[in-house]
């Protein structure tokens, strides 16, 4: 009997100990997988960011993921299966099942969706500019920035970007017309008027002639590559994702445009200083004019920087005594021989003007060589004499050092004073331009690449578990 009692006894506990064993390895197996998701995820997802794009970090220090993967049709849809086929090679043991053998979590994936993704031009480049301000945060840009400052608002003060020159320039010119000129018989019956030879006539007449054509000895050794712009993100129509992340926003802060100013001129080349690498040879300049070719963009750089210099130096000459009254003794002379003392101030006033100009062209002259040329001058600073405008080509000289500030820190100035949109979508026309320069990268597109994404993804297990969750990664 005791036998008996002994079985059932060990019977009952063998039942109740298997039963503890059983829950212990389903309890077991439902923490492994909690925690295999867990991992897998973890792999799966950093695994998508190791796939960032070499030539944009090497050129630019960008940390993007293309998601074309060097072909010509970017789509998130792409990366989702790099995702999915990450996660599936590391969710089960390849070769450990058959026979009807199945692993200890029999794990599957079931959906990897990326629900959620910033785009390199989201929020007008929001997501590139808070990646720059990431990278520029240990750059010593305090002196910098605080120079760039100084300039620009001397500049709006003085009001070279604001005043019409031309303007007042035709309105003296106009009164010349006003008063007009005498009339000599040259035939009986015929008049004409007499030439007033005023030299004002003779520099004005290079006017159409454009600046480089005026200011450089050979204008022919400027680059002349063109580029088809209609090809770039600033002007095709754009992929869009779903915006700049806040928690990467929150660790960077709020994208800061004088930073971004200065990254660029880290990164890109501009007349005087061209990049190897670069398409565009002169890429700041296409950054401030956006036209198609470099010498477009160097003309348009340069009639700016005319308009400036012919405003600054108007507003010197106009206070300079001497200068006022060389111009006077020549207008006098003039309006002696034509025998009409009324043209005289006038005439004067557009020897003047004539004067500033052919100051300026010096001016941009001497920037586009690699000299100095203050925002506004003294009678030390002027170069010029009252006859250059008689001889405007003749009268322009190589000039080296000088004071004021150099053609880099004039173009500072212009892009801090231009737009911030387009000042963004040209600089990523830039990077698109000079990526599909490297091999396998032709069709590289800044619209087609992300840094941080949100993945909903969700697993099966054989043994009739499911689990789901969210998460987000990226290069904060």
């Amino acid at each position: 009997m005791r036998r008996g009692y002994i079985t059932v006894f060990l019977s009952l506990s063998l039942a109740l100990i298997l039963s503890l064993v059983f829950t212990v390895i389903e309890g077991a197996r439902i923490s492994a997988i909690r925690m295999k998701f867990e991992c897998v995820t973890d792999i799966g997802m950093n695994s998508v960011l190791a796939e960032y794009h070499r030539e944009l970090l090497e050129q630019y220090d960008l940390l993007f993921v293309d998601t074309a993967y060097g072909g010509t049709h970017p789509d998130i849809g792409n990366t989702e299966a790099h995702l999915r086929d990450y996660m599936k090679k590391n969710v089960r043991e390849e070769g450990r099942s058959g026979w009807g053998i199945r692993d200890f979590l029999d794990m599957d994936i079931q959906a990897a969706e990326i629900t959620a993704y910033s785009i390199a031009s989201d929020e007008e480049g929001a997501v590139l500019k808070r990646q720059v301000t990431d990278y520029m945060a240990d750059y010593p840009l305090g002196a910098v920035l605080e120079k760039i400052n100084l300039n620009t608002g001397l500049l709006q003060e003085y009001g070279l970007d604001s005043r019409d020159i031309d303007g007042e320039r035709r309105q003296h010119e106009a009164q010349i017309e006003e008063i007009g000129l005498p009339e000599k018989e040259v035939e009986p019956g015929k008049f004409e008027k007499v030439p007033l030879d005023n030299p004002a006539d003779a520099a004005n007449a290079t006017r159409g002639s454009g600046v480089l054509n005026l200011v450089l000895e050979n204008p022919s050794q400027v680059s002349t590559v063109k580029v088809d712009t209609g090809d770039y993100i600033s002007y095709r129509s754009r992929l869009q994702g779903t915006g700049l992340c806040a928690e990467a926003a929150g660790i960077c802060g709020e994208p800061n445009e004088l930073v971004f100013e200065a990254y660029l001129f880290e990164k890109c080349g501009y007349y005087g200083q061209e990049l190897d690498k670069s398409l565009l040879k002169y890429q700041i300049e296409y950054i401030l004019s956006g036209q198609d070719t470099d010498w477009q963009n160097l003309e348009q750089v340069s009639k700016r920087l005319l308009k400036w210099r012919e405003a600054a130096n108007v507003i010197y000459i106009l206070s300079d005594g001497a200068k006022v009254a060389e111009a006077e003794a020549m207008a006098m002379a003039l309006a002696a021989v034509a025998m009409l003392p009324a043209l005289t101030e006038p005439v004067k006033y557009t020897i003047l003007f004539a004067w500033a100009y052919v100051e300026s062209l010096q001016d941009v002259k001497t920037l586009l060589g690699g000299g100095r040329v203050p925002l506004r001058k003294t009678a030390a600073d002027w170069k010029t004499g009252i006859n250059s405008i008689k001889n405007v080509r003749g009268s322009l000289t190589e000039e080296k050092g000088g004071n004021g500030l150099n053609y880099k820190e004039y173009l500072q100035i212009m892009l801090f004073l231009q737009d911030k949109t387009s000042r963004t979508y040209r600089a990523m026309d830039i990077m698109e331009m000079d990526i599909r320069r490297t091999p396998g990268n032709a069709r590289f597109r800044l619209d087609g690449c992300f840094d941080t994404y949100e993945a909903r993804l969700s697993v099966t297990s054989g043994f009739g578990y499911d689990y789901e969750m969210t998460r987000k990664y990226g290069f904060y």
